[in-house]
């Protein structure tokens, strides 16, 4: 299915941060939410196996649905369960947010903290409605030799399937400076390498038949009409991705030539403020920016037209039976999508921006720290807002440990943990809770420690 070779063909993009270590002070990963937050001392993490970042984020959908959806492949069952359809809201959103840098260090200098970082990131988001399932639920196992009475009186609809994709490389130079005794302000500056953006709206497909002559068993015995009406926009700004037509028509999505296909820019924005001697408030704006796409490497298809079937025709017979026995939504068959060189132009996308609030009390001297956190990513199809609660042990800035608590996304199974033993540092937000966790990341990291941060006189 088209959706699964998309994602299979994206996954392999890189998210950006990490909750738990927001308030872990001997960290540097907590600057990727915050660029005022500057760790204790200067740091390099070391090619590739520096950072990396994973997290899958569903609405209704478990870990395992996830990856029967992705690798499903012919004689797939997993949309014959009433199990599975009855969890299912009409619409289900699904986010995969990768991330990893390639180089990256920071370094004091005077009283300011400098960071430099080249990475790779890929926002994945899409809309799935209940239909496209309860479509290849009705579908499956449809033939020409068998089922001719299903054939006969089908009235299928799904609308409000999209699906983006936003890849880019990032070229980022932060700094970080304290104001005064109490507060710090940051800001991160990203040079963006435009590898790949998809975008995939498909606001209606309907199918309909009124069939009869299915009673004899002979598919040449049907007569009557059938019909397909999709509406669908395919936009691809990308190198690596080429829609290959036959006959003017999209048959198939092909691998081409890693390149670059636009450029643009992204800011990060942040301050940290001691109101009390014990209390710290801080703040953050993430991924301000746009991505400009060639015209050159922008290519648009699009399926408005109906497909209309007189099933006294043998031809329209057998092309309408193997369009819809398939079970399949999204096939470029069913699509019939043919590309509109008068649409090729130069595009504009917004990168998916993050708001952060952070809210910080000191215990024990600084030893133990307790926090909440809210950071709200506005991604699409939907906003994903997050409230975190967190625990931290740091009694050295080689040693940090953190417990974490998030209350919006999991439905409650949502712990997680981070540790940072010397050089190494690992974490999650959403700890695996089987087959059904809906909320799901992992990170680790490598850094060889750099010169500390000098006091402040």
């Amino acid at each position: 299915m088209v959706l699964g070779v998309l994602f299979t063909v994206h996954c392999a993009g890189y998210a950006q941060f990490l909750r738990t270590s927001y308030f872990m002070e001997g960290t540097h990963y907590r600057q990727q939410l915050n660029p005022a937050l500057a760790p204790g001392r200067g740091y390099l993490n070391l090619p590739v196996i520096g950072t990396f970042n994973a997290s899958v984020n569903s609405s209704t959908l478990g870990y395992q649905d996830v990856m029967d959806i992705i690798d499903n492949t012919e004689g797939g069952d997993f949309f014959k369960s009433d199990a599975f359809i009855n969890k299912l809201d009409n619409l289900n959103n699904l986010n995969v947010n990768l991330s990893t840098d390639i180089l990256s260090a920071g370094w004091y200098k005077g009283k300011n903290f400098w960071s430099f970082n080249i990475g790779l990131r890929n926002d994945i988001g899409a809309s799935i409605p209940k239909g496209m399932f309860e479509f290849m639920r009705e579908m499956d196992g449809l033939s020409a030799d068998n089922n001719l009475e299903r054939l006969s009186n089908i009235n299928q609809k799904v609308g409000h399937q999209s699906l983006e994709i936003n890849s880019y490389a990032e070229v980022g130079v932060g700094l970080a400076r304290n104001i005064t005794e109490r507060l710090t302000v940051g800001a991160r500056v990203k040079a963006l390498l435009g590898v790949g953006n998809l975008k995939l709206d498909i606001n209606n497909i309907t199918v309909n038949s009124n069939l009869s002559g299915y009673n004899t068993g002979d598919l040449n015995d049907l007569n009557g009409r059938a019909e397909i009406r999709v509406d669908a926009t395919l936009e691809n700004s990308s190198k690596l991705i080429e829609l290959s037509e036959d006959d003017g028509v999209i048959d198939e999505i092909e691998f081409g030539t890693f390149g670059l296909a636009g450029y643009g820019l992204g800011i990060d924005l942040g301050a940290s403020y001691k109101l009390m001697d014990k209390l710290t408030l801080s703040a953050s704006l993430l991924d301000l920016g746009f991505m400009k796409w060639s015209k050159n490497n922008t290519s648009v298809a699009k399926a408005t037209a109906n497909q209309s079937y007189d099933l006294t025709n043998s031809s329209d017979r057998y092309e309408f039976v193997d369009k819809v026995a398939s079970g399949e939504v999204l096939n470029f068959d069913m699509l019939n999508m043919t590309l509109d060189k008068s649409a090729q132009k130069d595009r504009s996308t917004s990168l998916t921006s993050t708001l952060v609030l952070g809210a910080e009390y000191e215990l024990l001297g600084d030893l133990l720290a307790v926090g909440a956190l809210y950071t709200g990513r506005f991604a699409k199809p939907e906003t994903l807002n997050e409230l975190t609660l967190s625990a931290n042990i740091r009694p050295k800035n080689n040693l940090n440990l953190a417990l974490s608590y998030s209350l919006w996304q999991g439905s409650g199974k949502t712990f997680g943990v981070a540790a940072k033993l010397g050089p190494i540092f690992v974490g999650t937000d959403y700890m695996f809770f089987g087959k059904d966790t809906k909320n799901l990341n992992a990170y680790i990291g490598f850094s060889l420690p750099l010169n500390k941060q000098k006091p402040v006189e």
